[in-house]
């Protein structure tokens, strides 16, 4: 069933508008979640701001952010000052320009929202914006207030809809150079890549959402039922053990082990 938008506004190309509804294209509402409680009570767990000097409780009409320039010295910042940098809340996604779709890596790729049209009047100017960057392939870039931030985003055309991705900011991506080279770029033995091809080959399936489930979720569901029951908690389940980094195994060897256990697998 979809869920109610959680975000209503227009989106603008030049002098076409139309006006749409976005949605979170995933969800944590099902995960378990718990709450601290003070067991001798029963009573839930409340935070409060101390002054890490005084230990005393701070007034929330006292707190302020603060930007550490030196050891326990901080340059304040009030309310105002951080509201009057950032973009104006306003409810229209402006697209600014449009990028080749496979240009923007998955590394900058944030949460993504379904954005459809929120009326039949509109409907067509979506359609028509959707449909001419799918066949330019193009994406769009704008900027949007969400979740208290502005942020770049990315509209991307998906079937009938588009998908909006919120965008990380630059300095939130690491350079994959600065952890990739040190890899050997040595020349490996073909045989050897062959033989990897073959297990690849004999491990390939259909996707199913089912690969991606929460085992742990499970059990916590497993353990909660049977409280509410009354019942004692299941047992620990025994793991393997992590195999041991210090044999000095043949992967040509291991390789070819592999792929006989695969075969008798599926006999």
């Amino acid at each position: 069933m979809a869920q109610r938008a959680f975000w209503k506004g227009y989106m603008k190309l030049s002098l076409v508008t139309c006006p749409v509804a976005m949605t979170p294209a995933t969800s944590e509402s099902e995960k378990v979640r718990f709450h601290t409680l003070n067991e001798k009570t029963g009573n839930r767990v409340v935070s409060h701001y101390v002054d890490a000097v005084t230990s005393k409780p701070v007034n929330e009409d006292d707190e302020v952010k603060g930007y550490p320039k030196g050891e326990e010295d901080y340059v304040f910042l009030e309310d105002e000052e951080l509201e009057a940098v950032g973009l104006e809340s306003t409810r229209t996604i402006d697209i600014e320009m449009f990028v080749s779709s496979d240009s923007i890596g998955w590394i900058w790729l944030d949460k993504p929202h379904y954005l459809v049209p929120d009326d039949s009047v509109g409907e067509e100017a979506f359609s028509v914006i959707r449909d001419a960057m799918a066949a330019a392939g193009m994406v769009g870039i704008s900027r949007l207030v969400l979740y208290r931030r502005e942020r770049a985003v990315m509209l991307e055309p998906r079937d009938k809809g588009i998908v909006l991705w919120t965008l990380r900011y630059g300095d939130e991506v690491r350079d994959a150079g600065d952890y990739f080279a040190e890899i050997d770029a040595r020349k490996l033995d073909p045989d050897l890549v062959t033989l990897v091809g073959r297990l690849i080959d004999s491990r390939t399936q259909p996707w199913d959402p089912d690969m991606v489930r929460d085992p742990v979720q499970e059990k916590l569901l497993d353990i909660i039922a049977s409280k509410k029951k009354g019942r004692r908690r299941p047992a620990k389940e025994k793991t393997d053990a992590a195999p041991s980094s210090s044999n000095v195994v043949s992967i040509l060897d291991a390789l070819k082990r592999s792929i006989k256990a695969e075969g008798r697998a599926k006999n």
